[in-house]
This record gives structure tokens, sequence and C-alpha cells, in this order.
């Protein structure tokens, strides 16, 4: 069977869903390798996907397609998958190209979630057009839709009027870097790189107002413990100041530290080495950083009312992410009991059994021999 996928994403982005796309690409090629597995992409300058052969990436081959890439990713790329003889088209990151039907190419799309039709004030308002005509078409189009988690797929039924029968949820799973238990040494190092003083929460995501950060400080604070601290990693952005102006308000500035230029290969040590990972982000397609801390080993405080119960499952603790004092709650619910802890990462280690590469692999080739 030759396959297709709209990899624009894994070849372009370094988080998010270029995670996801890789992440497929990979599962498939590895535990389903019977198939043939070609990648879409406009560009591949990065170098963000070695290991994806490269025999196997396809650019646009005209002179106009060239120059007019979102062109081509919307439209003009379904003449050169059917000279391909592609069977099946997989676009990895919420859409499909036009007429794929037409020219007898069956389709599956994922979508990863709907946040700017749930938190609309977040986006501006040509943007939220856009991808609602992007994700609901190719809903519509699709033969089948991948939802990342079952809040999505209730999404896009309730938002979207899909089908139900024609939603699948199929999870995904984290980078493998976080896999990799770390040697104290290595710890060690990374901690000392950063002056970061144990023990600590960590918090990990775009510092932006979905995310919440700011109400994680203020339940940190409203626990006036002066042994642990709290550690927030991620990308900034304006709301950061708020985040700051928190930090100053209760005088937490020798015990919250911000980091922003953290590379992957540095987080695996800071999760493993946290007592507690808290994610109380206020809405979520799916909750990738609630995998990574499970993978390492440490117990989850996250948001209910998304996702995230759905990713951490038995691994983690849940708050209402609008009530600080539901948040401070079980922060010291955690904090103060060792026993609880230790019980959550076991639980957590059974519950990411299901998001393995192979099991993932094998129901995305289900789908894709279903359509065939």
């Amino acid at each position: 069977m030759r396959i297709g996928f709209d990899a624009k994403r894994a070849f372009a982005n370094k988080t998010g869903l270029g995670n996801y796309s890789r992440f497929v690409l990979e599962a498939l090629t590895t535990f389903q390798p019977e198939h043939d597995y070609l990648a879409y992409t406009p560009k591949n300058r990065q170098n963000l996907f070695p290991a994806f052969p490269e025999s196997a990436i396809h650019f646009p081959e005209s002179f106009l397609d060239k120059k007019l890439s979102p062109y081509w990713r919307y439209s003009s790329i379904t003449n050169q998958l059917k000279k391909d003889h592609i069977e099946v088209f997989h676009g990895l990151s919420n859409e499909i190209p036009q007429r794929l039907q037409k020219v007898g190419i069956r389709s599956v799309v994922t979508i990863h979630d709907l946040i700017f039709e749930r938190l609309p004030h977040l986006f501006k308002s040509i943007d939220r057009m856009i991808y609602r005509h992007k994700f609901k078409s190719a809903c519509e189009r699709a033969d089948v839709v991948i939802a990342i988690s079952e809040q999505t797929k209730r999404d896009l039924i309730e938002l979207y009027d899909i089908e139900r029968s024609k939603i699948q949820v199929i999870y995904q799973d984290c980078n493998p870097v976080f896999k990799e238990k770390k040697s104290q040494y290595e710890t060690d190092q990374i901690l000392s790189l950063y002056d970061i003083q144990e023990p600590y929460i960590l918090s990990v995501g775009t510092l932006e107002e979905r995310k919440n950060q700011h109400r994680l400080v203020e339940a940190f604070a409203a626990l006036k413990n002066r042994e642990f601290n709290l550690l927030l990693i991620g990308k900034p952005t304006p709301y950061i100041q708020t985040i700051k102006d928190c930090i100053a308000r209760f005088g937490l500035e020798k015990q919250v530290k911000l980091l922003h230029n953290a590379p992957t290969e540095h987080l695996p040590a800071l999760y493993q080495r946290a007592e507690i990972f808290a994610y109380i982000s206020i809405y979520e397609g799916f909750g990738i950083p609630v995998l990574e801390a499970l993978h390492s080993g440490t117990p989850v405080l996250a948001a209910r009312g998304s996702c995230l119960e759905e990713a951490g499952g038995p691994g983690g603790l849940y708050a209402d992410p609008y009530q600080t004092k539901d948040i401070s709650h079980q922060l010291k619910t955690l904090m103060n009991d060792a026993f609880l802890r230790k019980s959550l990462i076991v639980a957590g280690q059974e519950h990411i059994a299901q998001f393995t590469g192979e099991h993932i692999a094998r129901q995305l080739a289900d789908i894709y021999k279903s359509l065939t």
C-alpha cells in the first residue's frame, strides 16, 4: 500500500504539530514497514527529521507550485499524488487537499484540537475564520477523522456536527528522549547549569494566557511553603509580564524561576529530578507535557475540564484551572504526601503503556487498510 502524508510540519516545526508528525511517520516506518510511506513537504531545510528516508520525501515539482507552496498543499498536490499512485493520503495537521475523492484517493485527517473555538478571545478573528474553514472542510471531506483525544472528538461532534462513527480516537506519545533514565551525574550537571535548587515543582509550556501559569504561582504562594521551589519553563509571550507581576506581588523572586531557552535534551533531567509536575492549562487538545512527566517518573497535577485527565489518567491529581484554592489544595496534598507521589508514579507507568509507538502504528495501519 502506498500512503502519502502532508508532512510539512514534520520538516518545519520543532514542537507541537511537528512532534506529532515525526512521531507518526517514525512509528509507521519502524513498526509497519511493509507499506510505502511518502512524505510531502514544500521544503526540508532545518534537518529536524534526519531519520526519515530522503528518497521518500517529495517536494513541489513545477515552478509555480514551488513559488506558491500554500496553494500546492491546498489543491495542486492532488495531481502529484495521483501520479505517484498514492492510495491513501493522511493530513497530519488538521487539513487535506481538495479533489482527493475525485481522483480516487482515500483520505484521513488528524484533528488536534478546536481551542480556537473554545477560547476565541485568544485568536485573531481572521485566524479563526481560516482555521474553521480548513478544519471543518477537511473533516467533511475525509473518509476517516482521527481525533487525538476523546475531548477533541466531543468538540468535533458538538461544534462541527461531524458524524460520530467517522471519528476514531488515536492517542500519541512524546519524544523518546523522555523515556531514557538519566544518571545522577547527568542530572546534577543540568541542575547546576541552571542553578536550580531542590525540591522543586516543574511546569513546562509556552508562557501564555491559556497555560495559566499565573494561577499556578498564586496557588504556590498561598501555601507559604519555604522548602519547595517552582520552576516555569517555556517560550515567553507578552503574558510573561502577568507572571512576573504575580511573582513580585507575593515576594517569590527567590522561589520561582523562569527559564526560556532550555533545549529539549536538557528537559528529561529537569523532569526526572522534579518532585511534582504541574500543568494547569485551561484547555488542551491532548497535553504531551503530561506524558513527558509520566515517562520521567514524576507525579502530575493537571487541570480538569479538557483532555488532561485522559493524558494523565491515574498518574495524577486534577484541579479546576480557574480555582486557585483548588489548585493550591491539590498541590499541598502532593507536596505533603511522599507515599501518594510514589503510588501515582506507579499508576502513571501502567497508564502510558497505551501510548506506545507500536500500538499506535498498528491502529493507524488498520485504518489505512480498511480504506483500500
